[in-house]
C-alpha cells in the first residue's frame, strides 16, 4: 500500500515539476521585451537600415521580441505607432524627423511606453527620448582622404536636404578636405528627399561633369554614378564597398548598436528616462567609425593612412575636436 502511495506521490511530483517547467518557460517567453520600430522610408534606406540592423542584433543577443513597419506615410504614422503601444510593446523606436510632432503627441498618451526616435529636437518628459547620427568625426576623416586623393582639387557631396543633421556631416567632410589641401573647392547638392536614388545619381553626375573627382555619397545612388564615371566615392551610414569595391575608398559608418544596447538595458531594468542618446553615436562610444579600406588599402599611400590613423587617435584621446557646423553648406 505504501509502495503504491509512494509511486503515486512520485508521479504527482513529476507532473508538478513538468508543469512548473512549462509554466516557467512560458513566463520567460512572455517576459521578453517587446520592441517595435516604425520607419517613414523603406528599410533599405541607409539611415533606417542602421537602426533596423542594430535591433536585429538586439533580438539575437539580448533576447528581445522585435517587429517593424516600413514606408509608413505621415498620414498613417500615428495610427501605426498607436497600434504598437496598444498591443503592449514596451519600447517603440524609429525615424520621426518628418513626423516629429505626430510621434510626440502619441507618446504623451502612453506614458508607460518608452519612445526613442531620431530627432533634431530634444527629449520630452516623461517618456520621449531621442538620438541622432552624430557621425561628423569620421566624415571629417573621410574628407581628409578626399583632399589628398583629388587631382582636380574639387570634391563633392550629394545629400538629402539642408537640415542640421545633414549639414554637419557635409561641412565636416569639406573641412577635413580643406585642412589637408588648401586648394580644395567643395560642391554640395541636395536632392530634397531621404530616398531617391535616381535623383541622387543625377545630381552626382552633374557634379562629376563640373570637375568633382572624389564624392561623398551621403545618399543612395551616388556610388552608382561614381562607378560609371570612374571616380572615387566615400560611402555613408554603412560599409558600402559592396556597391563598388574599386570605387568606394571607405565609408562613414553609423553603428546604432551602442545606442540600442543602452536603451534596451535601461527599459529592461525599469530605469528608462527621457534623454538624448546622441553621445552613443560618437566615435569614442563606438557609434561611428571609418570602414576598412578593403580594395583601397593597397591604393592609398602609407602617408595618407598614417595621417588618418593619427587624427583618429587624437579624436579618441580628446585632443582634437571637430567643429560642429550645422549651417547650410555653400558650394565654392
Amino acid at each position: 500500500m505504501h509502495a503504491v502511495l509512494r509511486k503515486g506521490l512520485t508521479a504527482l511530483a513529476l507532473i508538478a515539476a513538468t508543469l512548473s517547467l512549462t509554466f516557467g518557460a512560458a513566463q520567460a517567453a512572455s517576459d521578453k521585451l517587446k520592441v517595435a520600430a516604425v520607419f517613414e522610408t523603406p528599410i533599405e534606406e541607409p539611415w533606417v537600415n542602421q537602426i533596423h540592423v542594430a535591433l536585429l542584433q538586439a533580438k539575437k543577443e539580448l533576447g528581445i521580441e522585435y517587429t517593424w513597419s516600413e514606408s509608413v506615410s505621415a498620414a498613417d504614422f500615428a495610427r501605426v505607432v498607436r497600434g504598437y503601444a496598444e498591443d503592449g510593446y514596451q519600447l517603440i523606436m524609429g525615424d520621426s524627423f518628418g513626423t516629429e510632432r505626430i510621434t510626440r503627441r502619441v507618446a504623451r498618451d502612453y506614458p508607460k511606453v518608452a519612445f526613442v526616435f531620431g530627432s533634431g529636437i530634444g527629449p520630452a518628459e516623461p517618456n520621449f527620448a531621442v538620438f541622432d547620427n552624430w557621425i561628423h568625426e569620421p566624415a571629417y576623416l573621410a574628407g581628409m582622404i578626399a583632399g589628398k586623393l583629388t587631382k582636380t582639387d574639387t570634391v563633392g557631396t550629394v545629400a538629402a536636404m539642408a537640415i542640421p543633421e545633414v549639414n554637419r556631416i557635409s561641412n565636416a567632410f569639406c573641412a577635413g578636405a580643406k585642412e589637408v589641401n588648401d586648394k580644395v573647392k567643395c560642391k554640395f547638392s541636395f536632392i530634397g528627399s531621404f530616398f531617391d536614388p535616381p535623383k541622387a545619381k543625377e545630381a552626382a553626375i552633374a557634379q562629376i561633369e563640373a570637375g568633382v573627382d572624389v564624392i561623398y555619397a551621403e545618399r543612395f545612388g551616388v556610388v552608382e554614378a561614381a562607378k560609371e564615371r570612374g571616380i572615387a566615392a566615400i560611402g555613408n551610414m554603412s560599409d558600402q564597398t559592396g556597391l563598388g569595391p574599386d570605387t568606394v575608398v571607405t565609408s562613414v559608418v553609423w553603428d546604432m548598436w551602442p545606442t540600442v544596447k543602452q536603451v534596451v538595458g535601461l527599459v529592461k531594468a525599469g530605469v528608462f528616462t527621457s534623454q538624448d542618446f546622441g553621445q552613443f553615436s560618437y566615435m569614442g562610444k563606438g557609434g561611428s567609425f571609418l570602414a576598412p579600406y578593403h580594395a583601397w588599402d593597397k591604393k592609398l599611400s602609407d602617408d595618407i593612412k598614417k595621417m588618418v590613423a593619427d587624427r583618429r587617435q587624437e579624436i579618441l584621446d580628446g585632443t582634437f575636436r571637430i567643429t560642429i557646423d550645422e549651417s547650410a553648406p555653400q558650394s565654392d
